[in-house]
């Protein structure tokens, strides 16, 4: 049995975050929102020590590299984020917007185990007016055409949100641009303090959904199936475009039956609103050696299935690769998913598969 929000360490009765220890960069204080925080972890009791650099965390406590990784999953980092050229985002977006990175779940297939390696604690960033002012001259440079930044490239905004408030923010940034639109994904199911942000339609709220051989076995500390679908229900009702991203799609025994279960579940349950612009992502399972050889250091009794023999090596930038679907299992997924989503939901739009 998974994981869930309710069950796992740091997290409040209601399934909230919240950190054992947190570091602080001096900088950080010198905004309002990290002296809020600041001062706020101090009133709760909870450990506080200053860092340099919120890249160069030292002291998280434990004795074995196993247990330094809880810990660091575990860990709040309060900073700065100097470096404002946004990194690009395809095909989701052009741009990712950093307003945090690292993650409270322990997904096992995550990318993060490969892109943060050896620095999984939570980051988040207090100057926000600083990454709102980049990205609003990243809009004004392709003025005439939309922009879209996607918050959740590095992390998953929503897990943090009653934290720093930062994705709101974000939210009624980007109503205010006429050029400019925002997108995350998330699998918590903590929105409440999102459905009043003045959107006006401007930021794609969107899920991660799976089959629930994949939840159950491979998405520990996040929320379930009927929770993030129950909070989809919410936001299509406060008027966000809504969509679905169904990642990783994985081959397990009876994927097609555990798929079309997923997407017929997903239409029973919907509310009316949530059809009126509704979006699938597709992504197949991936990975490097480099993850591979991390996940099953951090999670080595994992049934996830990485077996390179089985798989299709597939280059991409700066020269390196990830192990995918052979061609034929990839297509096959592929075309399950869409013959289901134009079945189930023909008016919905499936923006891409990878």
């Amino acid at each position: 049995m998974a994981t869930t929000v309710q069950e796992a360490p740091g997290r409040s009765k209601s399934g909230l975050f919240i950190p054992d220890y947190v570091f602080v960069e001096p900088h950080a204080l010198d905004y309002p929102l990290g002296k809020e925080l600041y001062q706020r972890f101090q009133r709760e009791g909870i450990p506080i020590q200053m860092t340099t650099s919120h890249n160069q965390v030292r002291g998280i406590p434990g004795e074995t590299d196993a247990e330094k990784y809880r810990n660091a999953k575990r860990t709040l980092v309060i900073g700065v984020r100097k470096t404002l050229k946004f990194e690009t985002s395809k095909p989701s977006a052009e741009y990712a917007i950093p307003l945090a990175t690292g993650c409270v779940g322990h997904c096992h297939y995550c990318y993060l185990n490969t892109n943060v390696g050896s620095r999984p604690y939570i980051r988040i960033y207090v100057n926000t007016d600083e990454i709102f002012a980049q990205a609003k001259t990243y809009i004004e440079e392709r003025a005439g055409e939309i922009t879209r930044f996607e918050a959740a490239c590095t992390s998953d905004p929503v897990s943090i949100e009653h934290i720093t408030g930062n994705l709101k923010r974000a939210i009624e940034f980007m109503g205010e641009q006429e050029w400019g639109r925002l997108r995350f994904v998330t699998k918590f199911h903590h929105v409440d303090s999102l459905l009043d942000a003045r959107h006006k339609g401007h930021t794609r709220f969107r899920f991660s959904m799976n089959a629930d051989y994949v939840i159950k076995n491979f998405e520990p500390g996040t929320s379930s199936f009927s929770e993030r679908l129950e909070a989809a229900g919410k936001v299509a009702k406060a008027g966000y475009p809504l969509g679905f991203i169904l990642a990783p799609l994985y081959w397990f025994e009876g994927w097609e039956e555990g798929y079309t279960d997923l997407l017929e579940r997903l239409r029973e349950q919907l509310v009316p609103e949530a059809m009126e612009d509704l979006t699938f992502e597709l992504i197949q399972h991936r990975f490097t050696k480099i993850a591979k050889s991390l996940i099953l250091q951090r999670y080595p009794k994992t049934k996830l299935e990485m077996n390179e023999e089985e798989r299709k090596y597939k280059w991409g930038k700066y020269g390196k690769g990830k192990y995918v679907y052979p061609d034929v299992k990839a297509k096959a997924l592929q075309a399950h998913l869409e013959k289901e989503i134009s079945r189930l939901f023909p008016q919905a739009r499936v923006e891409y598969f990878t």
